[in-house]
């Protein structure tokens, strides 16, 4: 194989996405089973419908409609007029029908966009193909990994959830891109308030990827985020090295072992006609064209309007913008804030230390709202503002909060965060000179990292109570004057 083929195989690197997002309904999307199936014991939220017995008619959930046209419009998709559902044939233990009932040539929507930041420094626009629903199938619960468990188990809970799949043309660049992207799409349909992430399976994606020279192999059933990326990051090396010694790489279906960190040979890739689609004949044809304009108005304002909005009305910095913006639990909790107190200072304080101490903790702000609301967070801002703690106290109180709940209040009482007179930092700083003339030695002689030094054992007598730059001031002005006494 020539030299320029390797080349290109290393630069192009193409990727489209399908996206199965479930619908936050309270119902299935043809039957009336429950959908609040993710703590409930197995084979406990069925019924004959999502069972697919015999004689068992489906009938269609006009929330989980509105819901899927919902999100075609947030995503700039053209809706169709008319939608029909399709059976789409195949075998599966987890579909108990021996079909899914999905959409085919009469999706929602097609032709949409999603922008996103791109792998540098550059915003890229996605191209969404097509927005469909379909219903979800069951779970295949395996004892080890796919290719060694000896036996699966199958629950049907999941069976008949309702799913809206979105799916891009091949525009992502990099396993990063592909992380980025579902991010955004995550942010957009928890603002439309038709989806929740953090619920086990809510998302689940299927990856095509190839590099040139090669056939594109679909990767399956990937439910994280992260786990999208390391898939791919896997694949991709898959498929270069065997362009690199040219061999060719197979159109097929892939597994990934998360946790091997590998994919893995499923099958050979079926083509469309191997489904063997047909229209639904238990469903008539639904007309959506007339509830359109009506489901416009229940749009909210979307992640880059509200950013542009922060941007505008808050006079924020771009980084703080996103991050404010990205979830929609934390946008609403900084605007709670900002109401009441200097907005960017709430931005820096949401934005960089609350959102870090949530990342530490692996926790969403929906968990944190249960242990301290905006107002508490505007005390704590209070309090620096006036100087009645540190950032040291005020980060010390949030993560109090974050761990074991109480007041703002009643965690600076308790441990003792207010901050101390100058004359007892003067009294600390007096301690420390005293207990450390080699590093004072060294501060006079030029080496500048011996202030640090010293600023760290003064913060450690007043126990955080004092600010850094403060204690710096009063520690340069202490030794310029000893300096000047000798």
């Amino acid at each position: 194989m020539g030299a320029s083929r390797v080349e290109n195989a290393e630069k192009d690197v193409k990727i489209g996405l399908e996206c199965h997002a479930q619908l936050l309904t309270k119902s299935k999307l043809f039957c009336s089973c429950s959908t609040d199936y993710h703590d409930a014991p197995p084979n406990t939220h069925v019924c004959a419908t999502c069972l697919g017995l015999p004689g068992a008619l489906p009938v269609i959930n006009e929330r989980a409609i509105r819901y899927g046209i919902k999100v075609a419009l947030a995503l700039g998709c053209t809706i169709q007029p008319m939608v029909i559902f399709y059976r789409k044939n195949y075998y599966y233990p987890d579909l108990p029908r021996g079909f899914q009932i999905t959409q085919y040539e009469f999706p929602i929507a097609f032709n949409g966009m999603v922008r996103m930041e791109g792998d540098g420094e550059h915003e890229r626009e996605i191209r969404i193909k097509r927005v469909h629903m379909e219903e979800d199938p069951g779970r295949l619960v395996y004892r080890g990994t796919i290719d060694t468990a000896p036996y699966s188990l199958v629950d049907y809970n999941r069976s008949g959830i309702p799913l809206v799949e979105i799916v891009t043309e091949p525009d992502l660049r990099s396993p990063k891109e592909a992380r980025i992207f579902l991010g955004k799409l995550r942010s957009v349909l928890e603002y439309l308030g038709v989806f929740d992430g953090d619920l086990e399976g809510a998302l689940r994606v299927d990856a095509n990827v190839s590099v040139q020279g090669g056939n594109r192999a679909e990767v399956k059933n990937i439910s994280s985020y992260k786990g999208v990326e390391k898939a791919l990051l896997f694949e991709i090396t898959r498929q270069k090295n065997l362009v690199r010694r040219g061999l060719t790489v197979q159109q097929e279906t892939r597994h990934y072992d998360e946790v091997r960190g590998v994919t893995l040979s499923l099958r050979t890739k079926e083509f469309e006609h191997d489904y063997r689609y047909f229209p639904e004949p238990d469903l008539v044809p639904l007309l959506i064209s007339n509830r359109i304009e009506e489901i416009k108005q229940e749009i909210p304002e979307l992640p880059d309007e509200k950013k542009a909005r922060f941007l505008a009305q808050y006079s924020l910095t771009r980084e703080h913008a996103n991050a404010l913006t990205f979830d929609i639990h934390i946008a609403d909790f900084y605007e709670a804030v900002a109401a009441q107190i200097d907005p960017r200072l709430s931005a820096t304080w949401i934005a960089d230390v609350l959102k870090g101490e949530l990342n530490y903790r692996s926790s969403s702000m929906r968990e944190a709202s249960k242990r301290i609301s905006p107002d508490d967070f505007v005390v704590i801002l209070t309090y620096l503002k006036k100087g009645v703690i540190t950032e040291r106290g005020a980060t010390e109180i949030l993560r109090e909060m974050l761990d074991l709940g109480g007041k703002p209040e009643e965690i600076l009482r308790s441990k003792g965060l207010a901050s101390i007179a100058s004359a007892e930092i003067e009294k600390a700083i007096q301690v420390v000179i005293t207990e450390n003339e080699a590093a004072v030695e060294d501060y006079k002689a030029g080496k500048t990292e011996a202030m640090h030094f010293l600023i760290g054992q003064v913060m450690k007598h007043t126990r955080g109570r004092s600010e850094p730059k403060e204690v710096r001031r009063m520690l340069e002005e202490k030794l310029k004057g000893n300096h000047l006494n000798e």
